[in-house]
């Protein structure tokens, strides 16, 4: 097997975890999806991918390359994503439950929203918040070698913002039918307790790397 494919399968292993996290982006598909509907939501989840593309972007081109260049860089990055990853893994144990519901103002339900608004809603909920900032710059130090070319960086990053979107596109799509709806808020507990098991594995990994080359 490729080493690329190794990586990549690798890579999208814990990402696939990442993805059903709870968070800001669930909670606004979520919304999204009781509010304005399934179309609306599925826009917002296509906003959310491209945003993620954006993460990798400045991950490969600016961070990357400063790293790669600074066993001090590396070691910065390295001691506080793990130190993230541990939190995020003790916050989702702690939790262990899907994120509370905005409160619905019930004129605005059902009420049609313009594609171009709910992608740009999906594009700033993922580019604004922090979280997505901290964990790319975590996934690719731990999981990404550091030899590995940027062209296929960016197409694991097109790889990921592909899943993220049909995650999401699906999270629209159930919702929208209410006895699927009413299980996965049931299961949410257990995404957590899973998710943060998985953060915390992450987090020791990263914490044991050494920058190679």
């Amino acid at each position: 097997m490729s080493p690329y494919l190794l990586e990549l399968a690798t890579l999208m292993a814990v990402f696939s975890v990442g993805i059903v996290a709870p968070g800001a982006d669930l909670a606004m598909v979520m919304r999204q999806s009781l509010t304005h509907g399934r179309r609306a939501a599925i826009w917002t989840s296509f906003g959310i991918g491209s945003a993620l593309l954006f993460h990798v972007g400045y991950t490969v081109l600016g961070i990357g390359l400063i790293v790669s260049q600074s066993i001090v860089a590396f070691n910065i990055v390295k001691w506080c994503g793990a130190a993230y990853l541990f939190y995020l893994g003790w916050r989702s144990l702690r939790d262990a439950s899907l994120p509370e519901l905005p409160a619905i103002d019930t004129a605005e339900r059902d009420r049609p929203m313009p594609a171009a608004k709910a992608f740009g809603m999906g594009f700033l909920t993922n580019a604004l918040n922090p979280k997505p900032v901290v964990f790319f710059l975590t996934l690719f130090t731990s999981l990404v070698s550091l030899e590995t070319p940027m062209v296929v960086k960016i197409g694991y990053g097109v790889v990921m913002a592909s899943a993220l979107i049909l995650w999401f596109v699906g999270v629209s799509y159930f919702l929208t039918v209410p006895a699927v709806r009413d299980r996965f808020l049931r299961a949410g507990r257990w995404i957590g307790r899973v998710t943060g098991v998985v953060f915390i594995g992450l987090g020791l990994k990263l914490a044991t790397e050494r920058m190679h080359g």
